[in-house]
């Protein structure tokens, strides 16, 4: 796809932040509800760490409760990236097949695990590690089965992951992965079309070609970090004066709001000692208050008592790299099939050992200490 030579909007970073905190949810909580539910959950909430699209949810909608997650308009599967994701269920074709691989080999080794545990299980529910063993298969393979949409899990972050087999969405793949693009577009804008790739976990020639698709409905933009693209419609709420920010919201390792890689890291912290404060060198957000824009937002990391991420473990071959934070689970030819390993986050002194995951807590920083020095470094103090 050609690049935006004649940008004809320039937009600053302050301008950038406000319009993804306002689609975000962000500047102010959202009224309970599906319909709530269902905008928070527009480009898909990440949830590899445990419980962490709860976290998403109730910095953005009011009344959010410990099992909101689980509401039935909320569906769990294999994401972006294969990585575990809540979405609305009335969605799950545009997070499934607008994923489905381009090329004949990866459709149908998506098509036959897709197909295989569907024989399998029927209408019954198998945790993936029991349905590998009667399939003889690696169990991490079956992720390839959820670009077909077919296959649905429940993954509460202490056990495997349970699957089962749902009917096929009644929708083709072109489709769905252009209203994926558009998504994309939507929360994580301005975007290029090689982002929206290494975000889906596609190959780039996919996402050019969703851009193409989309060209008219695209305008071309310069940011203070390259030229991108937004959708035409968007337009009109980007040139809107900003809103005031809202208070600090708790927001999870793997929030949208900072689910970014290279040059989108650039703008939103520009300062690259900040940033460093912000990402650790493997990618995964650190844990601490941190300013993201004009507003401060707080992010956790939390591992078992040694460190590991609890997340289920990744497909054999597949490439592990930190993406914002979660943990890309791209296919891909490198990697040994073992749990990936992570980072044991810095507390401040007195705090004890890090606690497990399923407390799902979150300790203030002290007011003495590294951890302060480096708060009032992130913030600007």
């Amino acid at each position: 796809m050609p690049g935006p030579k004649a940008s004809r909007l320039g937009l600053p970073r302050a301008q950038v932040l406000a319009f993804r905190r306002h689609v975000g949810a962000l500047d102010e909580r959202l009224p309970r509800g599906r319909r709530s539910l269902r905008r928070v959950a527009w480009a898909g909430l990440q949830d590899s760490m445990p419980r962490a699209a709860l976290l998403s949810i109730h910095a953005r909608v009011h009344g959010t409760g410990p099992f909101t997650w689980e509401d039935p308009s909320l569906v769990q599967l294999w994401g972006p990236r294969y990585s575990t994701y809540v979405v609305a269920a009335r969605d799950l074709a545009i997070f499934s097949l607008g994923r489905l691989p381009d090329d004949a080999a990866g459709r149908t080794r998506a098509e036959v695990a897709a197909a295989r545990l569907r024989a399998l299980l029927g209408e019954a529910r198998m945790t993936y590690g029991e349905a590998g063993t009667a399939l003889g298969v690696p169990p991490n393979s079956l992720r390839y089965g959820a670009t077909t949409g077919t296959v649905l899990m429940r993954w509460d972050g202490a056990r495997q992951p349970d699957i089962w087999s749902v009917p096929p969405p009644e929708i083709d793949p072109g489709p769905a992965r252009l209203e994926l693009a558009r998504r994309y577009l939507h929360v994580f804008c301005p975007a290029t079309p090689e982002a929206f790739a290494d975000w889906a976990g596609i190959a780039k020639r996919g996402g050019i070609r969703a851009f193409d698709a989309l060209r008219r409905s695209l305008t071309p933009v310069r940011t203070p970090v390259g030229e991108a693209w937004i959708l035409t419609h968007d337009e009109r709420t980007f040139r809107e004066p900003p809103r005031p920010p809202a208070a600090a919201r708790l927001l999870p390792s793997g929030d949208a709001y900072f689910l970014l890689q290279g040059a989108d890291r650039e703008l939103l912290v520009p300062d690259v000692d900040r940033r460093r404060a912000l990402w650790d060198p493997s990618g995964v957000a650190r844990r601490g208050p941190r300013r993201g824009g004009d507003r401060r937002d707080v992010a956790t990391r939390t591992g078992d008592r040694r460190g590991r991420d609890m997340g289920p473990p990744l497909p054999r071959g597949a490439e592990r790299r930190r993406v914002g934070g979660g943990v890309d689970a791209t296919p891909g030819r490198r990697g040994r099939d073992r749990r990936p390993l992570g980072r044991l986050s810095r507390r401040p002194p007195g705090t004890g050992p890090p606690r497990c995951p399923s407390e799902m807590r979150c300790s203030a920083l002290g007011s003495a200490g590294p951890s302060a020095d480096r708060r009032r470094a992130v913030l600007g103090r």
